[in-house]
């Protein structure tokens, strides 16, 4: 079966502007042309328009959507299951949110009281499986179970304040690498000496006994660990490595 232009757009909620976009850019070039210049779509063009909805529905952008399609490795199979991993995870996520939020809507309704413990318990979740999917592994193997588990134990049963301060001092971190970094200034000057001693605080707020080879450590991982450098330069590149450096020249 054939779309015209209009068709298409009605099927999938692209709007036909898009398509037109998508066209110029080579992402979503049509089947064929009729003798009027009119752009016709079929079953391949739509398959692949909806390889490009659930890309775009996980935040990739729409260059890096065209080189994965593109890539003669490209296996859709594969991919559409790892689309639906990713978003059984999120649905998870959400879930709990929702069931946060509900929970909190009717200790407001029947004027009850919610712990601060049961507030939090939804984000807290969310840390811990973020960890999880992405460090955890390592982490054992590096430390051991028995102090990953001791770690994991801390984090449950953190406080309202001091998740607070943690998620605080995250972004106070970030904002003040981006500004450094912006700024280039010296890691071994006295930004480099304030975010060191950021990061230090950000380490133990939740618990943790602080270790300087640990430290130092962690602070290597963020230049060798892409995972760790996207987090950090997220914003402005470089701020994983000022970080390394800083923490590195004032943590001794």
């Amino acid at each position: 079966m054939e779309y015209s232009i209009q068709q298409l757009s009605r099927l999938s909620g692209v709007t036909t502007r898009a398509l037109r976009w998508y066209d110029k850019i080579g992402l979503l070039k049509p089947s064929r042309r009729t003798e009027g210049g009119y752009r016709r779509y079929g079953p391949a063009e739509v398959d692949r328009l909806q390889d490009v909805l659930y890309y775009r529905a996980l935040g990739v952008e729409l260059a890096q959507v065209k080189a994965i399609l593109d890539d003669p490795s490209f296996d859709r199979l594969a991919v559409l299951r790892g689309h639906l991993a990713a978003l059984k995870e999120e649905q998870g996520r959400i879930q709990r949110l929702i069931h946060s939020v509900q929970e909190t809507i009717l200790t407001q309704e029947r004027n009850e009281i919610m712990s601060d413990e049961r507030k939090f318990e939804a984000f807290k979740r969310q840390a811990l499986e973020e960890y999880g999917r992405t460090f955890e592994a390592e982490s054992r193997e590096k430390y051991g179970d028995i102090e990953v588990d001791e770690m994991i134990t801390r984090i449950k049963g953190v406080t309202r304040e001091r998740y607070a301060e943690w998620e605080r001092l995250g972004k106070e971190i970030l904002e003040k690498l981006s500004a450094a970094v912006a700024a280039g200034a010296d890691p071994a000057g006295e930004a480099g000496k304030e975010i060191a001693a950021l990061h230090r605080r950000w380490l133990t707020v939740t618990g943790n006994e602080y270790d300087v080879q640990r430290h130092r450590s962690l602070a290597e991982l963020y230049v060798q660990d892409e995972r760790f450098t996207a987090y950090y330069d997220r914003e402005q590149p470089g701020c994983a490595q000022f970080l390394r450096n800083a923490v590195l020249h004032w943590v001794k």
